[in-house]
């Protein structure tokens, strides 16, 4: 008698169209990740990397035009010393990769935040790879000391200095360090947090939360296809009813 495997139903192959033009990530749950193998913090860090550097290639392979990332926040200092080294020296790795790899990446590369507020040589790094891959398709922003409550204020300021006693919405979006991209369709936070921790407040006002119990190093291409097919099979009506208006998705 012959015994025969049951096949697992083939998934639809992912097609990026109009509906997700932007994805953003907290990535959260790297130091869970070592504490829980044994190992200090900033191991987790740095495999958390690996993990960013993989799912980056991945969006991108897959053509999405907008992805931000959580990499520091503003209240992130407050960290073991060991710990803010390890992501600043991280960060400033990544960067000369990405400068070395500026065509092949195709990427355009936006560090969102008060970059004052770093320190002077990756700051100046930093601003280096936003000017040379200027001209490039896919954006990438990475918030680097970075807190949506500052953000906010930035803008404010920005429009004050420029004259303006009175704004209006407009104004505010084009005020914001992401005015360059359009508002996220989808929010995935990873390590089972259910919170945005001051991340793209004004942003995300219409946009799909996906909260997943999985680590950040743990995350895998496959299980990132799974949360954009179920994006995919969301109705979104920004306050309206079903097929109602879309103007929200790509307001700036």
């Amino acid at each position: 008698m012959a015994f025969f495997k049951k096949r697992t139903p083939e998934k639809e192959p992912i097609v990026i169209d109009e509906r997700l033009q932007h994805i953003a990530f907290i990535m959260d749950g790297n130091g869970r990740w070592a504490q829980r193998r044994g190992m200090q913090r900033p191991m987790g860090h740095i495999e958390g990397m690996k993990s960013f550097d993989r799912l980056m290639v991945h969006c991108r392979e897959l053509g999405i035009p907008h992805v931000t990332v959580y990499a520091f926040s503003t209240e992130n200092w407050k960290r073991p010393k060991p710990e803010v080294d390890t992501i600043m020296n991280l960060l400033s790795s990544y960067m000369d990769r990405g400068i070395n790899e500026l065509e092949e990446n195709r990427t355009a590369y936006h560090f969102i935040g008060d970059k004052s507020g770093l320190p002077d040589k990756l700051r100046e790094k930093a601003e280096y790879l936003e000017k040379i891959s200027a001209h490039l398709p896919l954006t990438l922003n990475i918030a680097l000391n970075y807190g949506a409550h500052s953000e906010m204020v930035h803008a404010v300021n920005t429009l004050i200095a420029s004259g303006k006693t009175e704004v209006t919405a407009d104004d505010i979006n084009g005020a914001l360090y992401t005015a360059h991209s359009p508002y996220p369709d989808l929010l995935v936070r990873t390590a089972g947090e259910y919170r945005l921790s001051n991340f793209l407040l004004w942003q995300l006002a219409y946009s799909e939360l996906y909260f997943t119990d999985i680590l950040w190093p743990d995350l895998s291409n496959d299980q990132l296809d799974d949360i954009i097919r179920s994006f995919y099979n969301r109705n979104r009506t920004y306050g309206g009813l079903k097929g109602g208006d879309k103007g929200a998705k790509t307001a700036k």
